[in-house]
């Protein structure tokens, strides 16, 4: 178990000031952690143990942290388990994240791996719309652009959306954009299944012209879908066996933005 509040000194204005850490606030965290790494809990005589206190003093640590909401125990003298009031300040912390600003030294070092153009989309009215971009070396014109909505069935960023974002297959007619665009629902649903499946999405001139997209979700804690990260470029140079080749480092990319954002390290 690390230790959480280390001494330590900081020099201001030329003087030394040491961090004294309080030591009930150090076992109150620790035993948060030691609940972390204990699905099925742990009783107050073991969790005194680990602690290193006697067992009253870490029921009335366990008191008043279940007074707070951060602990909890089963009926009687079950064991002890972490509280739901820490999901809602995990909520809190989370929505403060910018996910732009935690993806882009991936995106960045992604841009610099392929050469390609590397974008982050997220959900909004049903559809990823792309916030942030980072063009690769190898492009000579980006066609990514900051608040254009994907086409569901005919981007990449579009059909993990329909794999992995809750969003029903649209509706009624598919607009024509290329002559590989999909059009047929039946085959829409086979490629959304095939993406679930593998992790990823593509598409290959399907909504312009020698575009290609590969697209991975990024998913956040809960299994939630909070961001796309994708990578484009032309299909002279994205052909089907450097796809392949590229796909591992846009998922890995993908991988440890969702850990940033909170989601359990893979």
């Amino acid at each position: 178990m690390p230790n959480l509040f280390p001494d330590s000194t900081s020099q201001s204005d030329g003087k030394s000031t040491a961090l004294r850490p309080v030591a009930a606030v150090a076992r109150a965290a620790t035993l948060l952690d030691l609940l972390a790494v204990a699905p099925d809990g742990l009783g107050t005589n073991e969790l005194a143990r680990q602690l290193g206190v006697n067992p009253s003093n870490a029921s009335r640590l366990l008191g008043t942290l279940r007074a707070a909401g951060l602990v909890d125990r089963g009926v009687g003298d079950g064991p002890w388990r972490l509280g739901l009031h820490l999901v809602a300040l995990a909520d809190h912390a989370l929505s403060a994240l910018d996910v732009r600003e935690l993806a882009r030294p991936a995106m960045r070092q992604l841009a610099t791996e392929t050469g390609e153009t590397v974008t982050l989309s997220v959900a909004a009215g049903g559809e990823s719309v792309t916030v942030e971009f980072v063009p690769g070396v190898g492009s000579v014109v980006s066609v990514a652009q900051l608040g254009r909505p994907s086409v569901a069935h005919a981007t990449a960023t579009g059909k993990v959306m329909l794999a992995f974002g809750g969003v029903p297959l649209p509706q009624g007619e598919l607009e024509i954009f290329t002559e590989r665009t999909i059009t047929q629902r039946k085959a829409l649903a086979a490629e959304v299944k095939s993406a679930r499946s593998r992790g990823y999405a593509e598409a290959v001139g399907e909504r312009e012209e020698d575009l290609v997209g590969l697209a991975v979700p990024i998913i956040g804690a809960g299994s939630r879908l909070i961001a796309i990260l994708g990578l484009q470029g032309p299909e002279s140079r994205l052909t089907e066996k450097r796809r392949a080749a590229v796909v591992p480092a846009l998922l890995e990319a993908a991988a440890d933005v969702a850990t940033a954002l909170g989601a359990a390290p893979r």
